[in-house]
């Protein structure tokens, strides 16, 4: 990596080249930030084992999802913790629903999943949990629409046409809503960033 690029400009290159199949680039991003998502699977489902099963399961979506990745929306261990913690919620989900015994350490759904983990790069968390705290303020400023919209086609990896079909509006009405809220939180975080909070919190 240069050394006068950020950790996350560089997992954002990686990402870019996943987007076209390039494999090193894939050997070198799971390299850079599986430790810290496997730990991040861990603390959900209590449960080794399941937490490779996620892990192995987010990156073969990351390998599939990583065009769909947009540096505006989040910084790149954003999105990838997203990714991970979605397939193990959705785990513990099934697991409820097939009558399995869930273990009551698991996390609840809104609980702050970014934990320490001993073979993460300080950096890399520490620019996630601050672009974290700057998404989500930004993200409180879009109207509804564009907040669910958004969501369901960076993090869920929903086309146009199905977000269209998904919230029953005209294809034009879903694009324009992503269009929309894209530029309204690029705005956001490029203000949040040239200007940041006293003391140095977002």
């Amino acid at each position: 990596m240069d050394s006068h690029s950020s950790p996350n400009q560089h997992l954002v290159l990686l990402l870019h080249r996943v987007s076209f199949q390039d494999h090193e680039a894939f050997r070198q991003l799971y390299d850079l930030t599986s430790a810290h998502l496997y730990g991040i699977a861990l603390r959900l489902v209590r449960r080794p084992e399941a937490a490779e099963e996620i892990l192995q399961d987010a990156f073969i979506n990351v390998w599939q999802q990583a065009g769909s990745y947009a540096a505006a929306l989040s910084a790149p261990m954003t999105w990838l913790i997203s990714i991970v913690r979605n397939k193990a919620l959705d785990r513990l989900r099934r697991a409820r629903t097939e009558g399995q015994v869930v273990t009551d350490a698991a996390v609840p759904e809104d609980a702050d999943i970014d934990v320490a983990d001993p073979g993460a790069d300080p950096q890399l968390l520490f620019a996630a949990a601050v672009e974290k705290l700057r998404l989500k303020r930004c993200v409180g400023e879009l109207e509804p629409g564009q907040r669910q919209s958004l969501a369901l086609v960076y993090y869920n990896g929903l086309s146009h046409s199905e977000l269209s079909e998904h919230l029953q509006v005209p294809l034009g009405t879903a694009k324009a809503w992503v269009r929309r809220g894209l530029e309204k939180l690029r705005r956001c975080l490029e203000t949040a960033q040239a200007h940041p909070s006293p003391r140095g919190t977002p």
